[in-house]
C-alpha cells in the first residue's frame, strides 16, 4: 500500500514538472509582432510643400585677376563676408615687375626723344650745308653758260671747253639735287623710325602705368566679399572630395583667374530642391514662408519666383529620385540675412475639400510599384493604388473606399506576423 501511494507522489510530480515546463516555454516563445493599420479617412487636405534651402543673392560682381602676362602674387586681400563699398581695394597684387617695365619704357622713351632731337639737328644742319652746296652749283652752271655765251670770240678749242664745263656744271647741279631729295627722304624715313620707337615706349609706359593701376582690384557694387576656391593649389588637379583652400595673401595666380565676388546683398532669395512628386503642387506666384535656422521665431513672407523646367542633375551616380530647383523671392527687405544661411521652407497651397487620404506611411514600393496593404480578415493584400496627389504627409486616393483599413508598416518583413515575399521599403513623400 505504502509503495502505490509512494509511486502516485512521484507521478504526479512529473506530471507537475512537465506542465511548468510547457508554461515556461510558452512564455519564453516570442509572440508575432502586432501591425498596426490606420484606415481611409475623408477630409479636407492642405496642399503644402516643405522643402531645405538656402539664402542666395542673384546679383553679384566677379573679380579676375588682371591680364597682364605671367603670375600675379596677391599681396593683399579682404576678408570673406566683410562688407565694402563701391571702389573700395579688395585685391591688390605685387607691381614690382610693373614698375620695373614702366621705368625701362620711360627710359625708352627719353632715349628715343633725345635721338630724335639729335636726328632733327644733324638734318638742319645737312640741309643748310646743302642749300650752300646747290647755290655753289648754280652759280657754276650760270658761269658755264656766261663762258658759253663768248665762244664766237674763242678759239675752237676754249669754246669746247666751255661746252664740256657746262654740261659738267649742269650734271653735277642735277646730282646734287637728286642727292638733296634722297636725303631729305632717309632724313624724314630716320625720324619716322624714331618717331615709331618713341611711340612704342610711350605705349608701354601708358600700359604698364594701366597694369599698376589695375594691380588693384576695386570693388564694383556694394556687397559682402567672398573669396573663391583656389583651383591652382593643387598643382590643377582636382576631383570631387577634395577640398581646396581659399585664395590667401602671398598666393600666385594667373590672370584670368576667378579670385573673389561681391555679393549685393541689397536683395535676396531662397533656392530650394523639391522631389519630383512636388513639382504639380507649385506654380509661379504661390506664397511662401521662410523660416532662418539661426532665427527660428521669425518668418519671412516670400513667393515663388521661378521652377525649373527639367530636373536637376547629380554630379555622380544615376539617381531615381529627380529633384527641381526652385527660386523664392523675399518680399519684405532683410539686410540681417547673408547668402548659404539654411532655411526651412513652406509654400502654402490650396485646400482640396472631401477627399479620400491616407498618411504617407501607408505608402510603400514592391516590384518597382507603390503598392498598399489593405487588410482582409487576418491577412494583409498588397494593392495598387490610384494616386490622385502626394503631399509631405498625405496620399490622396480614389480606388479604395472611406474606412478601408491599411497597413501602416509592411507585413511583409522580417519580424511580422506574415513572413512572405521580399521586404519592401516604406515610400514617403520625397524618399
Amino acid at each position: 500500500m505504502k509503495g502505490i501511494v509512494r509511486f502516485s507522489f512521484i507521478a504526479a510530480g512529473v506530471v507537475l514538472l512537465g506542465l511548468g515546463i510547457a508554461f515556461a516555454v510558452q512564455q519564453l516563445r516570442p509572440a508575432p509582432k502586432t501591425i498596426p493599420t490606420t484606415r481611409v479617412q475623408r477630409g479636407t487636405v492642405a496642399v503644402e510643400v516643405h522643402t531645405k534651402g538656402e539664402m542666395h543673392t542673384p546679383h553679384s560682381a566677379m573679380l579676375v585677376a588682371p591680364s597682364v602676362g605671367g603670375t600675379l602674387q596677391i599681396v593683399h586681400l579682404a576678408k570673406t563676408g566683410s562688407p565694402v563699398k563701391a571702389g573700395d581695394v579688395v585685391i591688390e597684387f605685387d607691381p614690382s615687375e610693373q614698375e620695373y617695365n614702366l621705368e625701362q619704357s620711360r627710359s625708352q622713351l627719353a632715349e628715343a626723344e633725345q635721338q630724335i632731337a639729335k636726328a632733327r639737328a644733324d638734318a638742319e644742319v645737312k640741309k643748310a650745308e646743302d642749300k650752300v652746296a646747290l647755290l655753289k652749283a648754280k652759280f657754276d652752271v650760270r658761269r658755264a653758260e656766261l663762258e658759253v655765251d663768248r665762244n664766237e670770240l674763242v678759239s675752237d678749242i676754249d669754246a669746247k671747253k666751255n661746252l664740256l664745263n657746262l654740261e659738267q656744271a649742269k650734271r653735277h647741279l642735277e646730282q646734287l639735287q637728286q642727292d638733296i631729295n634722297s636725303r631729305a627722304a632717309s632724313n624724314s624715313a630716320g625720324l619716322a623710325l624714331l618717331g615709331e620707337k618713341r611711340n612704342t615706349s610711350a605705349l608701354g609706359m601708358k600700359q604698364a602705368q594701366q597694369n599698376i593701376e589695375n594691380m588693384k582690384l576695386k570693388s564694383p557694387i556694394d556687397g559682402l566679399f567672398s573669396i573663391k576656391d583656389n583651383q591652382d593649389a593643387l598643382g590643377g588637379f582636382y576631383s570631387p572630395g577634395i577640398t581646396l583652400p581659399q585664395y590667401r595673401e602671398g598666393d600666385l595666380v594667373y590672370s584670368g583667374r576667378f579670385l573673389a565676388e561681391v555679393l549685393d546683398v541689397s536683395k535676396m532669395e531662397a533656392t530650394a530642391k523639391i522631389y519630383e512628386s512636388d513639382r504639380p503642387n507649385l506654380i509661379e506666384g504661390q506664397t511662401a514662408e521662410i523660416r532662418i535656422d539661426t532665427e527660428p521665431q521669425a518668418v519671412y513672407p516670400a513667393k515663388v519666383k521661378s521652377i525649373a523646367g527639367m530636373a536637376s542633375r547629380g554630379d555622380w551616380g544615376v539617381s531615381t529620385i529627380q529633384r527641381f530647383d526652385v527660386a523664392f523671392d523675399l518680399l519684405d527687405r532683410a539686410t540681417t540675412l547673408r547668402p548659404g544661411i539654411s532655411t526651412e521652407i513652406v509654400v502654402r497651397g490650396t485646400q482640396l475639400k472631401d477627399q479620400l487620404y491616407l498618411p504617407s506611411q501607408c505608402l510603400f514600393e514592391k516590384d518597382g510599384k507603390p503598392v498598399i496593404y489593405v487588410k482582409h480578415g487576418n491577412h494583409f493584400e498588397a494593392t495598387e493604388p490610384k494616386i490622385k496627389l502626394r503631399t509631405e504627409n498625405r496620399v490622396v486616393l480614389e480606388n479604395l473606399p472611406e474606412g478601408t483599413e491599411v497597413a501602416l508598416v509592411d507585413p511583409e518583413s522580417k519580424g511580422t506576423k506574415q513572413e512572405k515575399g521580399p521586404s519592401s521599403s516604406p515610400m514617403g513623400v520625397g524618399q
